[in-house]
């Protein structure tokens, strides 16, 4: 039982990760700022910038290689 729960926590880690580098490659490099909930809008009257959307979607991309790398060693140290 306790097998079967880790392998499913290392699943779900990769796949949250591999998610994270996805949206944030989408939000920082191919400027899809419409994935930020509620940007356009904000952009629209000036609260948000889009060194604002670049930061969130760096953050993101980010974050999602350090999840899927922990996800990876895990399974590599085991």
């Amino acid at each position: 039982m306790e097998g079967c729960l880790m392998t499913i926590l290392k699943i779900i880690l990769i796949t949250i990760g591999v998610a994270f580098i996805m949206f944030g490659y989408e939000i920082h490099f191919q400027k899809k700022y419409n994935l930020i909930n509620g940007f356009e809008e904000d952009y629209k009257n000036g609260r948000k910038t889009e060194s604002y959307a670049k930061k969130v979607g760096l953050i993101e991309f980010v974050l999602g290689i350090v999840l899927a790398l922990i996800g990876i060693c895990v399974i590599i140290i085991k």
